[in-house]
């Protein structure tokens, strides 16, 4: 599936494909502490970590059933975080991480909420999934403030989202 570039603006934010200029902040992004416990495999240690990355994340664009992992900008331009949805077996999951000095503010709320609509009509999506981790309250907190739906609840919880 082949997507013309997503260019999505909010009253604070800008989201939009990553870009080789991104490569530094999603290194640092990645480090903190959230994103260590609860999802590792989006640490990136070291800068060149970050850029093999961020240069497979470039090659998803053209590619159907690939993550698609869009950079959520300042209006400053300054890189906070991501958004993203990412393919299961016959399902589709939504995923976010803003930097830890950056939480607190609802970005991820404004960012989530506007990007839903404008991907799943993009992809032709009725359903999407939002699954975290129990101990992820504050990603928890998000999804239902957007609207998910809580579908099953153990050590991860499994969201649904329908527009």
């Amino acid at each position: 599936m082949s997507m013309e570039k997503l260019f999505i603006n909010t009253e604070r934010l800008t989201i939009t494909e990553l870009d080789e200029t991104m490569i530094e902040s999603v290194h640092e992004n990645s480090l903190d502490e959230d994103n260590r416990r609860f999802v590792p495999d989006e640490v990136f240690e070291t800068i060149e970590e970050a850029r093999r990355a961020v240069l497979w994340i470039m090659g998803c664009y053209k590619q159907a059933n690939a993550p698609l992992v869009y950079s959520i900008l300042l209006k400053n331009g300054e890189n906070i975080g991501h958004v993203q949805i990412v393919p299961l077996k016959n399902e589709w999951e939504v995923g976010y991480h803003i930097a830890k000095k950056y939480t607190g503010a609802g970005y991820a709320t404004e960012a989530l909420s506007a990007f839903l609509p404008i991907i799943m009509e993009r992809m032709k999506l009725a359903e999407v999934l939002g699954i975290v981790d129990v101990e992820n309250v504050v990603s928890r907190a998000v999804l239902e403030k957007c609207g998910f739906a809580l579908k099953q609840k153990g050590s991860i919880c499994r969201y649904s989202y329908r527009p």
